[in-house]
């Protein structure tokens, strides 16, 4: 097999940022203990689980924590920083997705356009929520015009959910799965994903409930929106979805036929999914019968190339086909017709 996997979703807990978490007594974000890492460690793993390439990213909560607009912006820095040094000392290896001080709006404009044009980052991560404060929320233009100039690639990561978590309940188990998902009806219902196309959105953990809700969503916001509900399912379907702990045999076919052909990605969450998770669901994916080995090569490398072509050459086709796009939404158009006329949009 290939050991050359595209891996969009792998953390990296920078020293500055560990020392951070801990003067303010965050030792399990996102209910999970703080793992050890570092640069090491991270080559270590990719050559156990096949990984030719990870894009690193910070994970929850980034700095939402820091209460001080100031602080949280001196930190991003550091950590962008950090994370150019390391990138650029493993090349073609490791690259880096930039941490922005959200909700601070300008603040991360600002620190977007310096990471993404002075520091290399190949894209940045914005939180499901920040602080409580919805990505795709009113008055986040500023930013995604600055990213949208940059045809910028932004992983959409999941927070701790506004409110306090139910008991019992790791808000990683399934509370991270909601709110990727209000993270992605907010960009969608609220135009965002219309406005700004040259942003490429990455759905953490396989979009969360997306995939299997995406009908039901698009139906509530035609009904708040009169927005066609063909169109809708075409903005949530045109997402880019990672594996990270979604390649099981019962979530792969339903985010296979969902995502629009070329829009899955590799991707391990470590090391906040430890070692053997990262090897089960690799595994899950190599023994899957639904892929063929061409198809297998698209979700472990190629769509990457994609969106991060200074990994490797860039596939000469891409894995879906106009006509292919065409037919697929042909048929959400005629399915849908039905439904929109006895819904209706609200008046």
């Amino acid at each position: 097999m290939n050991a050359d996997r595209i891996d969009v979703h792998q953390h990296m807990i920078p020293p500055v940022y560990r020392d951070a978490l801990r003067r303010h007594g965050i030792t399990a974000p996102g209910g999970r203990d703080l793992p050890d890492w570092s640069p090491d460690s991270a080559l270590s793993l990719m050559t156990t689980a096949r990984i030719g390439s990870a894009i690193l990213s910070v994970s929850t909560p980034g700095t939402t924590f820091l209460t001080d607009p100031a602080e949280a912006t001196t930190l991003a820095q550091a950590l962008n920083d950090y994370s150019s040094e390391i990138s650029a000392a493993h090349p073609g290896q490791l690259g880096f997705m930039a941490t922005l001080p959200m909700p601070d709006v300008r603040a991360s404009r600002l620190e977007a356009e310096r990471a993404l044009d002075t520091l290399g980052a190949d894209g940045v991560v914005l939180l499901g929520n920040s602080a409580g404060v919805y990505l795709g929320a009113e008055g986040q233009d500023e930013l995604f015009r600055a990213l949208d100039d940059r045809c910028a690639v932004v992983l959409v990561h999941p927070a701790d959910l506004p409110g306090e978590p139910v008991p019992g309940i790791l808000p990683f188990a399934a509370d991270f799965l909601l709110d990727t998902t209000r993270a992605a009806y907010l960009l969608v219902r609220n135009g965002i994903r219309r406005r700004y196309p040259n942003i490429k959105f990455i759905l953490s953990h396989g979009g969360g409930f997306v995939p299997y809700a995406a009908h039901r969503l698009a139906l509530t916001i035609f009904s708040e929106t009169g927005v066609s509900p063909a169109d809708l399912i075409d903005e949530f379907a045109g997402f880019y979805f990672d594996t990270a702990l979604s390649s099981s045999a019962s979530a792969l076919p339903s985010l296979l036929s969902f995502a629009r052909p070329g829009h899955v990605l590799y991707g391990s969450d470590w090391p906040f999914a430890p070692d053997p998770a990262v090897l089960y669901f690799g595994g899950g994916l190599d023994a899957y019968a639904g892929l063929d080995d061409a198809q297998r090569r698209a979700v472990e490398r190629v769509n990457a190339l994609t969106l991060f072509p200074r990994f490797g050459a860039a596939p000469a086709i891409a894995p879906s086909t106009p006509m292919l796009n065409r037919v697929r939404s042909t048929i959400r158009r005629q399915a849908f017709r039905g439904i929109a006329r006895a819904i209706g949009p609200r008046a």
